[in-house]
Protein backbone atom coordinates (compact mmCIF):
# COMPACT_ATOMS: atom_id res chain seq x y z
CA UNK A 1 0.00 0.00 0.00
CA UNK A 2 3.00 2.44 0.13
CA UNK A 3 2.53 3.38 -3.82
CA UNK A 4 -0.63 4.66 -3.13
CA UNK A 5 -1.20 8.36 -3.98
CA UNK A 6 -3.84 9.84 -1.26
CA UNK A 7 -6.15 12.25 -2.77
CA UNK A 8 -5.77 15.57 -0.54
CA UNK A 9 -9.04 15.79 -0.30
CA UNK A 10 -8.41 13.06 2.90
CA UNK A 11 -5.21 14.66 3.88
CA UNK A 12 -5.10 14.64 7.87
CA UNK A 13 -8.55 13.18 7.89
CA UNK A 14 -9.72 11.01 10.47
CA UNK A 15 -11.23 7.59 10.50
CA UNK A 16 -12.69 5.16 12.64
CA UNK A 17 -12.92 1.46 12.57
CA UNK A 18 -15.03 -0.58 14.69
CA UNK A 19 -14.62 -4.39 14.88
CA UNK A 20 -16.85 -7.48 14.77
CA UNK A 21 -19.03 -9.72 17.26
CA UNK A 22 -16.03 -11.50 19.12
CA UNK A 23 -13.40 -9.54 17.40
CA UNK A 24 -11.20 -6.62 18.76
CA UNK A 25 -8.50 -3.99 17.27
CA UNK A 26 -6.03 -6.59 16.76
CA UNK A 27 -8.02 -8.26 13.45
CA UNK A 28 -6.57 -8.66 10.62
CA UNK A 29 -8.47 -6.03 8.65
CA UNK A 30 -8.10 -3.82 11.79
CA UNK A 31 -4.31 -4.01 11.50
CA UNK A 32 -4.09 -3.60 7.55
CA UNK A 33 -5.88 -0.15 8.71
CA UNK A 34 -3.56 0.99 10.72
CA UNK A 35 -0.89 -0.21 8.59
CA UNK A 36 -2.29 2.10 5.82
CA UNK A 37 -2.41 4.89 7.99
CA UNK A 38 1.64 4.11 9.77
CA UNK A 39 2.48 4.15 5.89
CA UNK A 40 0.75 7.19 4.35
CA UNK A 41 0.63 9.42 8.00
CA UNK A 42 -0.47 12.24 5.53
CA UNK A 43 -4.25 10.15 5.96
CA UNK A 44 -4.40 11.97 9.33
CA UNK A 45 -5.30 9.74 12.25
CA UNK A 46 -7.47 6.35 12.74
CA UNK A 47 -8.75 4.84 16.12
CA UNK A 48 -9.85 1.32 16.53
CA UNK A 49 -11.46 1.07 19.90
CA UNK A 50 -12.54 -2.17 21.58
CA UNK A 51 -15.97 -2.77 21.72
CA UNK A 52 -17.95 -4.25 24.22
CA UNK A 53 -20.30 -7.15 23.55
CA UNK A 54 -22.78 -4.77 25.14
CA UNK A 55 -24.56 -2.93 22.28
CA UNK A 56 -25.58 0.36 23.49
CA UNK A 57 -22.28 0.48 25.28
CA UNK A 58 -20.05 -0.01 22.13
CA UNK A 59 -22.17 2.79 20.24
CA UNK A 60 -21.91 5.27 22.95
CA UNK A 61 -17.38 4.33 22.47
CA UNK A 62 -18.07 4.61 19.22
CA UNK A 63 -20.00 8.01 19.10
CA UNK A 64 -17.58 9.26 22.05
CA UNK A 65 -14.38 8.32 19.73
CA UNK A 66 -16.25 9.92 16.71
CA UNK A 67 -17.30 12.94 18.34
CA UNK A 68 -13.42 13.15 19.13
CA UNK A 69 -12.30 12.84 15.74
CA UNK A 70 -14.67 15.18 14.80
CA UNK A 71 -13.28 17.57 17.08
CA UNK A 72 -9.46 17.55 15.58
CA UNK A 73 -10.28 16.73 11.78
CA UNK A 74 -12.34 18.81 9.17
CA UNK A 75 -13.23 15.27 7.38
CA UNK A 76 -13.59 11.94 9.22
CA UNK A 77 -14.98 8.58 7.80
CA UNK A 78 -16.33 5.35 9.47
CA UNK A 79 -14.88 1.65 8.46
CA UNK A 80 -17.34 -1.34 9.77
CA UNK A 81 -16.80 -5.11 9.36
CA UNK A 82 -19.48 -7.61 10.49
CA UNK A 83 -21.62 -6.09 13.56
CA UNK A 84 -18.90 -3.07 13.32
CA UNK A 85 -20.67 -2.29 9.55
CA UNK A 86 -24.18 -2.58 11.74
CA UNK A 87 -22.92 -0.03 14.14
CA UNK A 88 -21.43 2.29 11.35
CA UNK A 89 -24.32 2.63 9.28
CA UNK A 90 -26.14 3.99 12.22
CA UNK A 91 -23.49 6.40 12.62
CA UNK A 92 -23.11 7.24 9.34
CA UNK A 93 -26.80 8.13 9.14
CA UNK A 94 -27.23 9.41 11.98
CA UNK A 95 -24.19 12.13 11.59
CA UNK A 96 -23.82 12.14 7.41
CA UNK A 97 -20.18 10.56 7.10
CA UNK A 98 -18.84 8.34 4.66
CA UNK A 99 -18.55 4.79 5.65
CA UNK A 100 -17.08 1.53 4.23
CA UNK A 101 -18.71 -1.47 5.40
CA UNK A 102 -17.32 -5.07 5.23
CA UNK A 103 -19.43 -7.96 4.97
CA UNK A 104 -21.95 -6.20 7.22
CA UNK A 105 -24.26 -7.50 9.49
CA UNK A 106 -27.71 -6.65 8.69
CA UNK A 107 -30.67 -7.80 10.81
CA UNK A 108 -27.94 -8.75 14.20
CA UNK A 109 -31.22 -8.95 16.59
CA UNK A 110 -32.48 -11.56 14.96
CA UNK A 111 -29.41 -13.38 14.22
CA UNK A 112 -27.59 -13.13 17.58
CA UNK A 113 -31.12 -14.78 18.84
CA UNK A 114 -29.12 -18.42 17.68
CA UNK A 115 -26.36 -16.95 20.06
CA UNK A 116 -27.78 -16.40 23.15
CA UNK A 117 -25.25 -18.25 25.64
CA UNK A 118 -21.86 -18.31 26.43
CA UNK A 119 -19.17 -17.55 23.38
CA UNK A 120 -15.20 -17.78 23.54
CA UNK A 121 -13.58 -14.17 22.43
CA UNK A 122 -11.66 -14.96 19.32
CA UNK A 123 -8.39 -12.94 20.52
CA UNK A 124 -8.52 -12.52 24.49
CA UNK A 125 -10.15 -16.18 25.26
CA UNK A 126 -12.55 -14.15 27.58
CA UNK A 127 -16.04 -15.77 28.00
CA UNK A 128 -18.68 -13.19 26.16
CA UNK A 129 -22.32 -14.01 27.38
CA UNK A 130 -24.81 -13.04 25.31
CA UNK A 131 -28.40 -12.06 26.65
CA UNK A 132 -32.11 -11.77 25.90
CA UNK A 133 -31.42 -7.84 26.33
CA UNK A 134 -28.34 -7.52 23.98
CA UNK A 135 -30.92 -8.51 21.26
CA UNK A 136 -33.29 -5.73 22.19
CA UNK A 137 -30.68 -2.70 22.02
CA UNK A 138 -29.50 -3.68 18.76
CA UNK A 139 -32.40 -3.55 17.65
CA UNK A 140 -32.90 -0.29 18.71
CA UNK A 141 -30.14 0.73 16.50
CA UNK A 142 -31.28 -1.02 13.30
CA UNK A 143 -31.78 0.80 10.00
CA UNK A 144 -34.43 -0.66 8.09
CA UNK A 145 -33.76 1.56 5.04
CA UNK A 146 -30.77 3.26 3.93
CA UNK A 147 -31.21 6.94 4.05
CA UNK A 148 -28.27 8.58 2.42
CA UNK A 149 -27.36 5.84 0.50
CA UNK A 150 -24.57 7.64 -1.47
CA UNK A 151 -22.70 7.71 1.56
CA UNK A 152 -21.88 4.06 2.23
CA UNK A 153 -19.51 2.03 -0.17
CA UNK A 154 -20.66 -1.94 0.37
CA UNK A 155 -17.78 -4.70 0.22
CA UNK A 156 -19.62 -7.73 -0.10
CA UNK A 157 -18.23 -11.26 -0.48
CA UNK A 158 -20.74 -14.04 -1.42
CA UNK A 159 -18.64 -16.57 0.21
CA UNK A 160 -19.36 -15.16 3.77
CA UNK A 161 -19.76 -18.16 6.20
CA UNK A 162 -21.28 -16.48 8.82
CA UNK A 163 -23.96 -14.12 7.27
CA UNK A 164 -26.36 -14.02 3.89
CA UNK A 165 -24.58 -12.09 1.72
CA UNK A 166 -28.24 -11.34 0.53
CA UNK A 167 -28.93 -9.52 3.37
CA UNK A 168 -26.58 -7.44 2.64
CA UNK A 169 -27.14 -6.62 -0.90
CA UNK A 170 -31.11 -6.06 -0.67
CA UNK A 171 -30.43 -3.35 2.53
CA UNK A 172 -27.87 -1.53 0.72
CA UNK A 173 -28.72 -2.13 -3.11
CA UNK A 174 -28.78 1.98 -3.69
CA UNK A 175 -25.44 2.54 -2.53
CA UNK A 176 -22.03 1.88 -4.44
CA UNK A 177 -20.73 -2.07 -3.94
CA UNK A 178 -18.23 -4.03 -4.42
CA UNK A 179 -20.14 -7.49 -4.31
CA UNK A 180 -17.52 -10.49 -5.76
CA UNK A 181 -17.71 -14.49 -5.94
CA UNK A 182 -16.14 -16.41 -3.28
CA UNK A 183 -14.44 -14.78 -0.28
CA UNK A 184 -15.60 -15.85 3.66
CA UNK A 185 -16.34 -13.44 5.98
CA UNK A 186 -13.15 -11.75 6.88
CA UNK A 187 -13.14 -10.56 3.56
CA UNK A 188 -10.12 -12.01 1.58
CA UNK A 189 -8.01 -9.39 -0.27
CA UNK A 190 -9.27 -6.72 1.71
CA UNK A 191 -6.08 -4.07 1.09
CA UNK A 192 -6.75 -4.79 -2.59
CA UNK A 193 -10.20 -2.96 -2.20
CA UNK A 194 -7.83 0.42 -0.50
CA UNK A 195 -7.71 2.25 -3.56
CA UNK A 196 -11.53 1.62 -4.21
CA UNK A 197 -12.07 2.96 -0.53
CA UNK A 198 -10.11 6.01 -1.21
CA UNK A 199 -12.06 6.83 -4.36
CA UNK A 200 -14.99 6.60 -3.04
CA UNK A 201 -14.22 9.07 0.22
CA UNK A 202 -12.61 11.21 -2.36
CA UNK A 203 -16.27 11.34 -4.18
CA UNK A 204 -18.07 11.79 -1.16
CA UNK A 205 -15.77 14.60 0.85
CA UNK A 206 -14.81 16.49 -2.73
Amino acid sequence: MSDLIIPPALHNSGCLYLHGFLSSPASEKAQQMLALFAEHPELGEIRTPELTHHPLDAIALAEAELQALQQEHDQVWLVGSSLGGFYATWLAEKHHLPAILINPAVRPHELFRHYIGDHRHFHTGETVTVEEAHLDQLESLHCPQIQQPENLLLLLQTGDETLDYRQAAALYRDCPAWLESGGNHSFTGFDERVPQILAHLQRCIS
